[in-house]
């Protein structure tokens, strides 16, 4: 194991959390495997590692979701064994998940309300009173939150900022962060890390798992390395950098995870003779009725990666579900190679959704099952009435390793796996049949960055065979790394763009609506 010193020249007596011989198992696996960890009061201290390394089901024991196998867990010095989350939240632990506890069709009043000591002994009941204090913890932190909004309808970064309130609201000392960044844009990661130095300045500790280096490099103190299921180095952030984190996580010296090499002649010269999929004038509403695309013109070729930058809320997902066929237009016309558009017939199409646990999994069915949603409907694997199972299960065994999907067999819960499993098994079903058409929105989200560029391999090796594919991210790196052509959207409006070369000011511009891409000329007043 590497250790480097501390980031704090003098460590504390006594630690905010220690674990000694942290392990836990499930069945035959072992997730944790002798765990120790120190995180020091009063700092940012980041838990890496790729997926299946153990973060999240380190984080769960310390939030009291799970319980060790064997080994310890001090908190302030005193041993604990929390055997619910509620012994967590008595020694002031909170955790702000990465998929949201929130109800959707609660107002967030209503939401910051739910378990609080108020609404617990309040008679008669008020959400006013039971959440005032949440309300000041986000007044505090410089938010401003509209109570009385439907929660299900905001953007997924005001549902975050919901979610840390609703935490610190608690009265937490130690609150864990479990991928806060993955959804976020570059002017709201910038915002959250204001917070949580805000919340360090102000004695909270915090543990943060993440997977993006440059991020931890910018905010955490120390950080720990996990690699399947062992500690494998700890350091202060201010004594290393992306290349030695990245040979850490992975095992191998991996600079990036990105492609950045695309050759942009080559797919010039087939966008202007083989363009496949056309969009005009498109305008699509949104669930409750509202006009969420407005005049979409977009052309993709075969052969290309067309990527689409943009904040959440600003009809991208919108935009994905039309282009999949679960989404009606209300004008334009869509075009698939001149003719009408018909998704799924032709042409055969791929998607990674945004949300994959509510649009692309069966949690509670297996690995294999999941795997195989659009295999059962081929010819290739039925015989007569009856599914052939030994093909299709030769078929899942092949795509776990091609995709590295870790868990402890076909036959286990989706439900058990990491959020970056989950999201392997998503992609590995979307791009192993190479449809013509592949829409991936958020293709990398939670996955490490071994993971990530293999999807983004995958989806390069998709267009080099001749699919047309629209990748839709928050993330403005990836689209700069992995598109041939490029456009930002924001409030239902799609301008092509050449993102490449931007600053990070101008690009956080582009994607709140304060620079024209067409002029380049900043609209701000």
């Amino acid at each position: 194991m590497t250790i480097a010193s501390s980031s704090s020249e003098q460590q504390s007596v006594v630690p905010a959390i220690l674990t000694q011989d942290l392990t836990r198992r499930f069945g035959q696996t072992i997730a944790l495997d002798q765990v120790n960890v120190r995180v020091e009061c009063g700092v940012v201290h980041a838990i890496l590692g790729e997926n299946g390394a153990g973060k999240s089901t380190l984080m769960n024991i310390l939030a009291g979701l799970l319980r060790a196998t064997s080994g310890t867990l001090e908190v302030f010095g005193t041993t604990r064994d929390f055997r619910k989350p509620a012994d967590a939240r008595a020694c002031s632990i909170a955790m702000v998940h990465q998929h949201f506890t929130l109800v959707p069709a609660f107002t967030v009043a209503e939401n910051l309300s739910l378990d609080t000591t108020a609404s617990r002994h309040l008679t008669p009941y008020s959400t006013d009173r039971s959440s005032r204090n949440a309300m000041l913890k986000a007044e505090q932190l410089g938010w401003k939150l509209d109570p009385l909004a439907i929660t299900g309808g905001l953007p997924v970064g005001m549902q975050q900022r919901i979610e840390i309130v609703k935490a610190l609201a608690t009265g937490a000392r130690i609150v864990i962060f479990d991928e806060p960044t993955a959804v976020l844009s570059a002017n709201e990661i910038d915002d959250l890390f204001r917070v949580l130095r805000v919340l360090k300045q102000g004695g909270c500790t915090v543990v943060l798992i993440a997977h993006k280096l440059a991020e931890i490099l910018a905010v955490a103190d120390d950080i720990t390395v996990l690699r399947r299921g062992k500690v494998v180095a700890v350091s202060a952030a201010s004594q290393t950098n992306e290349r030695e984190l990245a040979s850490w996580m992975v095992g191998e010296t991996l600079a990036s995870g990105k492609r950045s090499d695309v050759d942009q002649n080559q797919h010039i010269h087939a966008r202007e003779h083989a363009t496949v999929l056309k969009l005009e004038m498109v305008a699509a509403n949104g669930d409750r009725g509202e006009q969420v695309l407005s005049n979409v013109n977009l052309t993709v070729a075969a052969g290309e990666i067309f990527g689409i930058g943009g904040v959440d809320g600003n009809g991208q997902n919108e935009l994905a579900e039309l282009l999949v066929g679960l989404r009606p237009m209300t004008s334009g016309a869509i075009l698939w190679r001149g003719n009408k558009f018909e998704p799924g017939i032709s042409p055969t199409v791929g998607y990674i959704p945004q949300d994959r646990r509510k649009d692309g999994l069966a949690t509670r069915m297996s690995v294999q099952d999941n795997l195989l949603f659009q295999a059962v409907q081929s010819r290739s694997f039925t015989k007569g009435p009856f599914l052939a199972q030994r093909k299709l299960r030769t078929m899942a065994a092949n795509l776990v390793t091609q995709f590295d999907i870790r868990s402890a067999g076909l036959a286990t819960p989706v439900s058990s796996l990491s959020g970056g499993n989950q999201q392997k098994i998503v992609a590995a079903r979307a791009l192993y049949s190479e449809p013509e058409l592949i829409v991936a929105v958020n293709p990398t989200r939670g996955l490490d960055i071994g993971a990530a560029r293999y999807v983004h391999d995958q989806l390069t090796g998709a267009s080099n065979r001749g699919a047309a594919v629209v990748v839709l991210s928050t993330d403005i790196d990836e689209i700069a790394a992995i598109s041939h052509r490029t456009a930002i959207i924001t409030r239902g409006s799609l301008q092509e763009y050449e993102i490449r070369g931007r600053s990070a000011e101008d690009i956080g511009l582009l994607l709140g609506g304060a620079i024209n891409t067409e002029s380049n000329q900043d609209t701000r007043v």
